[in-house]
């Protein structure tokens, strides 16, 4: 399996794991975080294919460290990937920590 591809697959998983057996914060259950996503993507498909347009690239992927499949605009699909855990991990830890923040705020008063 291809580098980025395996890491990209390490970090999905990881970061699902991560939801179901450690944070538990509900998000995959949560319109907001899917309606979230879906603003996510639809900023990072029209950039992510800019930058990696096969006519022009300016992000050149060595075809062994991907698995050669590109969707919308030359994008690798390890792309979509790699973007859903790094997303997904910052907002399921900006919920963990929120009661913990507002609890330091409350006793900062």
């Amino acid at each position: 399996m291809p580098a980025y591809t395996l890491l990209t697959v390490i970090a999905v998983v990881t970061v699902v794991l991560v939801e179901l057996l450690w944070l538990r914060t509900g998000i995959f259950s949560s319109a907001q975080y899917w309606l979230t996503m879906i603003i996510v993507w639809g900023f990072q498909i029209p950039v992510d294919g800019w930058l990696t347009k096969l006519s022009a690239p300016i992000v050149i992927y060595s075809d062994s460290a991907i698995l050669g499949v590109r969707l919308p605009w030359d994008i690798p699909i390890e792309d979509f990937g790699f973007g859903f855990s790094m997303v997904t991990l910052t907002i399921m830890l900006w919920l963990r920590l929120e009661p913990r923040r507002k609890q330091s705020e409350d006793l900062a008063r």
